[in-house]
């Protein structure tokens, strides 16, 4: 691993100090490309206007219609946390606008992703047909469904974020930031982004008619804590506007503003809403969603998220939190059986990863190929045998190697290989012909090999340089938690040379280190390494991160590290 610091712009740096911001955090944003506060600042009056977004204006105002008439909408949502949000923040938009709206996701091992013939077929035969489709967090691949909702006699209304293929669904009307001709800047907002705009506009349009809210006290604000949500947990980009979406959505659920499913799931896994950070959605709340998508039905995190009573929530949180158990337990088998298959095939000098297990569980392949990527540093690809025979896979990729782009090569070039694909930059998702994957597998190495280079595979650790002592606190650890990192707009890491007071083990089995480091003459922190092995250190140089230490109810700093490295080793007495 290659450490570097990021460049400090000092320019930067002191026109945010000018205006307020500490030096300590002025140094982090300027190096994070900020050169105004405003660009970090929460507030709808910071968020980009719903009037940019191509279609939102004409999409309000065919809803706005159909609540007059009392059409019945119906919404079709993906089954990640992120189509969940979604799903959440149009039926609570929409229920509190006057609409006649219910919500169906597909079944990811039954129905396949978005809205497919099948979904379609289903939705047609509720006991309540449905006028209008509503699709959130997908859609703009559906060619083959909405052409089958529209041959029913149901319009669909498309909204999503995903990036557009060569030919776009015959939809009634579709709200995309990435589909051709629309000028709205943050191209990498979420699924639930691209809702909350839809639902903001809709809201405009009926006061714009006279028409008032079915709850007098209702804000367009109050839907902000599942965008946050979303957003976070669907690992996209946070540019300026998306930043201040989530920033806003947290400030709400801190403050008690909190919706009740929201907070059942933050209690569930172990987070105090009040002190919710994007690090505990990251990696508490955002995985107990997505659990059911994978392993279940997303249902139960959509009626979680949506419940107004405190019991019902709790009671769902806690099925959710069973379901993630059951898919951590998955996902640790499939890694070990996927990091075995890759070791055995020895090919140590491969650019790509693509391992095939014919038994892994389709729900899970996605994590293990995040968790193997982050293992060995390569574009990879888990796949498995899906239930109709043929191949599905997941897909991450590495900074530099853009997997969308690389599948769009790969469907050229091997004509038929491909039956479905899509997804982002950094992540894809695909079906291969059943006896593809060897020749997936070559191609893939080909692709990886013409666009990536040797610098590309050294993974780099962006650093923000090393702590003065006197910043080494518990005060600027609680800071750093309150506001908004993640994709793009990474969570502070530092570095240094530390002596170790001590060094024990700990955890169940002892896997982790904790450390006693001694910072200046007087001042001793506690720090720790999950999943260390090797040597106990007499003196190491790290990279870390700040955090607090809340244990029996007192606060301390502690130091959480990314990376060690052994400078000298303990060497006990004879």
């Amino acid at each position: 691993m290659k450490i570097t610091r990021r460049h400090v712009p000092e320019a930067a740096a002191k026109k945010l100090v000018a205006e307020g911001v500490p030096p300590f955090l002025a140094s982090i944003y300027a190096a994070r490309g900020v050169t105004d506060v405003a660009e970090v600042q929460a507030g709808l009056e910071h968020v980009l206007p719903h009037t940019g977004m191509k279609n939102v204006g004409e999409m309000a105002n065919i809803l706005a219609d159909a609540i007059v008439r009392g059409d019945r909408l119906l919404v079709i949502a993906d089954y990640d946390c992120d189509g969940a949000t979604a799903c959440s923040v149009m039926m609570q938009g929409l229920q509190v606008l006057g609409a006649n709206v219910g919500f169906l996701v597909p079944d990811r091992m039954v129905h396949g992703y978005g809205l497919t013939p099948s979904i379609v077929d289903e939705a047609a035969k509720l006991e309540e047909r449905p006028r209008y489709i509503i699709t959130v967090d997908n859609g703009i691949s559906s060619v083959d469904g909405v052409a089958a909702a529209n041959a029913l006699g149901i319009d669909v209304l498309v909204t999503d974020h995903h990036l557009p293929g060569k030919v776009l669904p015959a939809a009634r009307c579709i709200v995309n930031p990435n589909q051709d001709g629309c000028s709205f800047e943050s191209k990498p907002i979420a699924g639930v982004g691209v809702a909350f705009y839809v639902v903001w506009a809709l809201t405009e349009e009926l006061t714009d008619r006279g028409l008032e809210p079915l709850e007098p006290d209702f804000r367009i604000e109050h839907l902000l804590p599942y965008v946050a949500l979303g957003t976070v947990a669907d690992v996209v980009g946070l540019d300026r506007n998306n930043r201040a979406l989530v920033a806003t959505g947290l400030e709400l659920i801190r403050a008690g503003q909190c919706p009740v499913g929201i907070g059942a799931l933050a209690r569930a896994a172990g987070r105090d809403p009040k002190k919710l950070s994007t690090a505990d959605i990251g990696f508490g709340i955002g995985p107990r969603i997505n659990a059911a998508g994978r392993l279940q039905n997303m249902t139960t995190g959509i009626q979680c998220l949506t419940s107004p009573e405190l019991y019902r929530a709790t009671e769902l949180a806690a099925q959710l939190d069973g379901i993630n158990d059951e898919r951590r337990a998955l996902q640790e088998n499939m890694i070990s059986e996927a990091v075995k298959l890759i070791v055995e095939r020895a090919d140590v000098d491969a650019w790509s990863i693509a391992v095939y297990g014919a038994n892994w569980h389709e729900g899970v392949v996605g994590i293990v190929a995040g968790r193997v990527k982050e293992t060995l540093y390569r574009p990879t690809f888990v796949l498995t045998q899906a239930q109709d025979g043929n191949v599905k896979g997941s897909g991450r990729s590495i900074p530099g190697f853009h997997l969308k782009h690389a599948l769009d090569l790969i469907a050229v070039r091997h004509p038929g290989l491909l039956l479905k694909y899509g997804g982002h930059a950094m992540a894809a998702g695909l079906t291969l012909r059943a006896d593809g994957v060897e020749t997936f597998q070559e191609a893939l190495e080909t692709v990886c090999r013409e666009q990536l280079t040797e610098d590309l595979l050294d993974q780099v650790l962006a650093t923000d340089g090393e702590l003065r002592p006197q910043d080494l606190c518990v005060d600027n650890a609680h800071l750093l938690r309150t506001l908004v990192w993640g994709q793009g707009f990474p969570e502070p890491v530092f570095t240094g040379e530390f002596d170790v007071q001590d060094a024990r083990p700990m955890g169940k089995d002892r896997a982790h280190l904790k450390l006693t480091l001694q910072v200046g003459p007087n001042h001793r922190v506690n720090a720790v390494k999950f999943f260390h092995k090797g040597a106990t250190p007499a003196r190491v140089r790290i990279a870390y991160k700040l955090a607090v230490n809340d244990w029996g109810g007192k606060e301390s700093l502690q130091l959480v590290i990314d990376h060690l490295e052994v400078l000298e080793e303990l060497r006990l007495a004879a």
